[in-house]
This record gives structure tokens, sequence and C-alpha cells, in this order.
């Protein structure tokens, strides 16, 4: 072995040992009994805060969106979003059991982090920024096939695209038959109609009317309809009625009414 090698090597073990070093610190400064982290099996005192604060989020109560206080984990840095779809895929779905071929648009790190263990996943991460995922892609334009994939997790995305429709479009063609997915958005539960605004380009002004400066549109009940104009099947799973998710002191900091968005492709 050379010493370039070697020298890599090393340099990753180190790197590895310095990862588990800092995650047991963590554990060992926020040990608690209230919450638990299932993503890195954690108990914690707390959650940390986590989120936006801009009026808007308020005034048109978008659930996902938000500030909220016990949401990110101390330990791995999951958010609560990303703990609840970590149940939903564990409990009600076969992903991990299963040989699946998965793409996984702007992938959540720690739920990423989880996923990319498991070998019977063909696992492709994409995002048009990043620089920390395995393909650039535009998911208006995807450059795969039709029915290329089994299963495909896609969240918080959709409302910073213009056009959205062309994106579920696509989505929807690049998943096999019978295949299923998880869209998540940031949603109003006061609105009824989706609010767009595309002449709002400026991010200052896009913070205060949508709540993110990279934002372009607020969804509302709607959205539903959307997804299914781009031919899916949806399936709204509400994580409070389930005994698996819910309990009395909620000690996954999940966020009440965010509602899963699970689609289907039939045909």
């Amino acid at each position: 072995m050379n010493t370039g090698i070697r020298a890599y090597l090393k340099g990753v073990t180190q790197l590895k040992q310095n990862l588990k070093l800092k995650t047991f610190i963590r554990k060992a400064r926020f040990l608690g009994s209230k919450y638990y982290c299932p993503i890195c099996a954690s108990k914690v005192r707390k959650f940390r805060p986590y989120g936006f604060k801009f009026p808007v989020l308020t005034e048109k109560n978008i659930i996902g969106g938000g500030y909220r206080l016990n949401a990110q984990c101390p330990v791995c840095k999951s958010t609560d979003r990303e703990r609840l779809l970590y149940l939903y895929l564990s409990n009600k779905t076969s992903l991990f059991t299963e040989q699946v071929k998965l793409l996984h648009v702007a992938p959540e790190p720690a739920l990423s982090a989880f996923i990319e263990k498991h070998s019977n996943i063909d696992y492709l991460t994409a995002d048009i920024n990043s620089d920390s995922v395995m393909v650039k892609m535009d998911i208006t334009e995807i450059d795969y096939p039709d029915k290329s994939f089994d299963v495909i997790i896609c969240n918080h995305v959709l409302e910073h695209i213009i056009d959205d429709s062309k994106a579920m479009s696509e989505l929807h063609r690049v998943l096999k038959s019978g295949g299923w997915g998880i869209l998540q958005v940031p949603m109003s539960l006061s609105l009824t109609t989706t609010y767009e605004d595309f002449s709002i380009t400026d991010p200052t002004e896009r913070e205060q009317v949508f709540g993110q400066s990279d934002h372009v549109r607020i969804y509302a009940v709607d959205y539903l309809d959307r997804l299914r104009d781009a031919g899916f099947q949806v399936n709204p799973f509400e994580w409070w009625t389930d005994k698996a998710f819910a309990d009395s002191n909620n000690k996954h900091g999940l966020l009440q009414d965010e509602c899963i968005f699970v689609v289907r492709k039939s045909e």
C-alpha cells in the first residue's frame, strides 16, 4: 500500500473516530428521559428550536415552515419532519427490507445517512444546487427514463419551483407503476387555495410574503388536487391518529397537524 492511500485511510478512520466522539459527547450532554430521537437512538431532555420567525408563517398557520421550540435533535441534528419520515418509513413501509431503487431529492442529512446504510436500497441522492449529492438534478427536467424508481422522496422542494406542475409530472413519469413516494411541502391551514405570485422576486419580499427567501408560493389544501392532476393517487397520513407515532408526551417531538403526503402511481 503506497503512502498516499495509507494517509487517506488513516484520515478517514480519524474522521469516523472524531464523529463517534462528538456523538458520544452530545448524548452525554443532553441526556434525559423526556424525548427520544429514533434516527440516532438518543434519549434527550430536550430538542432544540428550529425554523423561521417571519409573521406570515404564524398569520397563515403554515405547518412545517414556522419556528418550533422543540424541533431539532441536539445529537444528530435531525428535524421534526425527518423523525416523522423515519417513523413512517420504518413502521408503514418495507423500504428497509425490500430491494428498491430510491430517488431522494434534496436529501435531509440525518435521514439520508441512515438510509444509505441499507444495502437493499439502490440509493440516488439529487439536488439542483448542493454539491453533497450524487447527481445534479432539475426535477422539471429529470434526465432518467420513464419508470426508473420504485420510491421517490422529495420534501420541501416544490414550494421553491415556479413550474411545480411540470415537476410533479416529471416525478410521476420516472416513478414505476405501483411505486410510491412522499412529497412533503409546508402548508397553510388557513388558506383554502394555494397563493403564488411570480412577480415577487426580491428575497426580502419573499420572506415577508411566503416565509422564506427562495419560496414562490404558500400551498393550501388544494395541493392534493395538484398532485392528482399530475397522475398521482394521494393518501394523506395523519400521524397523530396512529399509536406507533402518537403518545401523550409526544416523545419524538413531532409537529402536530403535519400530514405525510403519500403518493402512488397505479398505471
